[in-house]
């Protein structure tokens, strides 16, 4: 038991492991009601790969080529957590052999055996949503050629696990764990025999949560993009499997739908892949593409906020700023300090990017990836924008809230012919130095050239007052703050025109030429980019501009612009490297 786990998790904790024992009475299916077909799309690479006996989950890869997946010795409880939910039945489905059939039929078979009774980790209701999806999404695949006893055995055991939904999808946490319970409930409820009368009440409740989680706007409370997406992906198939099986999703549900596609088409950067904001990473190649085509919502535009974030382009250039409030009390366990930060993507090419998510590689990552230095924005030295509370059990996990956020976000959006243009700014560090933070974008309509003014003003005798004291325990020395323009680490990035500027190169063959305008220091850092598919950081680089702030008002200026020899459009053929270990 973690030091910290008060009684109501220790409730929740022995009640499903009760419940999941009690499910092994359960009356089994015999079959299917509906042919159930796949919806979920894997990784062929990451399917050989397991294959192989590499086994890469939450940031670890342990290598054991003749060891059962259940036969491993989890490095972390994520990796655990992981392996029990079966999302890497798609990889082995996408490899679609004999070998890999094969290979998915015995770890399932062993599941059951070892874990079908109610032990293991993976008798949560997130995590069994999780899995029956899989199991029913692959049926056809796992079960073609599987001896008489082992497919009554996965009956059994998958009767058991509706029947531990039907009884706990309740205490998941509010948001995608429930989405993913309820989806995984309807899911079963519909394909096997003798489990419809759990559906009716799924299909409730589903749709109440489609009215208490996604706001009109589309967004959900924890402000993360990829989590969005899989929000917006359970919901396409919950509705998908109704409509096969001849039945409706509620209103609700639909309207949650259609409110989220024109966000997280907003949310998409010009290379498709999604902005990287509060512990969420892109997406999987194709992901959202597939989610918004399944939805068949009409192309919207959105020219106010989406989720909080606000989106420019130009051109081939797309720039996503968090212009909101970061997310607050529980649905801030994976938010991130990074008020005001922004990403640039060139065509196929991010350019400026954030760090992203640390958790796949350790606590220590964690904490660094959602502090203000990890994102492409002002910071002062030794503070963030917002801070992290000690850590509280949630959801089974210790987590660190965050507190201390910045309350008062402004912002103001044009567009002209001349292009688009934003104005932001943000309270973060009025508490702690009397000063706002405040951010001016401008980008040309041919997203040649974006333009930046960064000031961190003081705007009242009481702010004056807490900067004078701040002065004072500097010594007069002013506020040293550092201005971050994180690169991806395919940028080749060189300092240029005598330390005034750093030349930057895409793959695409465009270069990008950074200037400022010499109020700051100039300085090419070392940087990281944190991928959860990459078993360690990824190397990369930063632009940063040093200075200190000795008056109530300081402003730097910046440019960020194609070098006049790069054309317009570009054939970018340069393939991108191959899913790494």
């Amino acid at each position: 038991m973690a030091p910290s786990e008060g009684f109501s998790e220790r409730r929740t904790r022995w009640a499903n492991r009760l419940h999941a024992r009690a499910a092994r009475y359960a009356t089994p299916a015999t079959g299917w009601v509906t042919q159930p077909e796949p919806r979920t799309v894997g990784s062929f690479a990451r399917g050989r790969q397991l294959l192989a006996g590499n086994f890469q989950f939450s940031g670890y890869l342990v290598e054991d080529k003749n060891a059962s997946i259940w036969a491993l010795d989890p490095p972390s409880p994520d990796f655990a957590e992981e392996i029990h939910g079966f999302a890497w039945l798609d990889d082995m489905a996408a490899v679609g052999d004999f070998r890999a059939r094969k290979r998915a039929q015995d770890w399932i078979i062993e599941w059951c055996k070892k874990y079908g009774n109610g032990s293991g980790a993976g008798w949560t209701p997130d995590l069994t949503g999780r899995r029956v999806i899989r199991w029913v999404n692959h049926a056809l695949f796992v079960l073609n050629g599987m001896r008489k006893r082992d497919s009554e055995l996965f009956f059994q055991v998958i009767s058991r696990q509706t029947t531990f939904l039907s009884r706990r999808w309740s205490v998941a946490v509010a948001g995608l764990p429930r989405i993913e319970a309820l989806t995984g409930l309807i899911y079963a409820g519909l394909a096997l025999s003798g489990k419809e009368e759990h559906v009716p009440v799924a299909v409730r409740a589903l749709s109440r949560d489609c009215d208490s989680q996604i706001d009109a706007e589309g967004g959900i409370p924890t402000r993360n993009p990829e989590e969005l997406l899989e929000v917006f992906t359970l919901l396409n198939w919950a509705a998908a499997a109704l409509s096969d099986a001849g039945q409706s999703a509620e209103p609700s549900h639909m309207a949650a739908i259609e409110r989220i596609a024109p966000t997280l088409r907003a949310l998409r950067h010009s290379d498709g892949g999604l902005a990287r904001y509060h512990g969420g990473g892109r997406g999987f190649e194709g992901r959202l593409d597939q989610a918004l085509a399944n939805a068949g919502v009409r192309a919207a535009s959105n020219t106010n906020l989406s989720m909080g974030f606000a989106r420019m382009h130009g051109g081939r250039t797309t720039v996503i700023v968090d212009a909101a409030t970061p997310p607050d009390g529980l649905a801030s366990y994976n938010a991130h300090a990074s008020t005001l930060a922004f990403e640039v993507t060139s065509g196929r090419r991010p350019l400026i990017v954030n760090c992203g998510s640390g958790a796949p590689f350790g606590e220590e990552w964690r904490r660094a990836g959602r502090a203000t230095p990890s994102h492409s924005t002002l910071g002062i030295d030794g503070y963030s924008s917002a801070r992290l509370a000690p850590k509280r059990l949630i959801g089974g996990h210790q987590r660190e809230l965050l507190v201390d956020v910045p309350r008062d976000v402004r912002l103001q959006q044009s567009t002209s012919a001349e292009g688009m243009s934003l104005s932001v700014a943000h309270d973060g560090y009025r508490q702690t130095h009397g000063l706002t933070h405040a951010r001016q974008f401008e980008l040309s309509t041919d997203g040649r050239g974006l333009t930046g003014v960064e000031t961190l003003a003081t705007l009242n005798d009481a702010d004056a007052k807490q900067f004078d004291q701040m002065m004072d325990r500097l010594a007069l020395q002013g506020v040293p703050y550092q201005l971050r323009f994180h690169l991806h680490p395919e940028v080749d990035a060189a300092i240029d025109m005598g330390g005034a500027a750093v030349s930057l190169a895409l793959r695409s063959g465009e270069i990008w030429v950074f200037r400022h305008d010499g109020k700051a220091k100039l300085t090419l850092e070392p940087s990281v980019f944190l991928e959860k598919t990459r078993i360690k950081p990824r190397s990369s680089k930063q632009i940063v501009l040093s200075g200190r702030a000795m008056e109530y008002a300081s402003r730097v200026s910046w440019t960020l612009a194609k070098a006049q020899d790069t054309p317009n459009a570009l054939r970018d053929l340069e393939r991108d490297d191959l899913p790494p270990l």
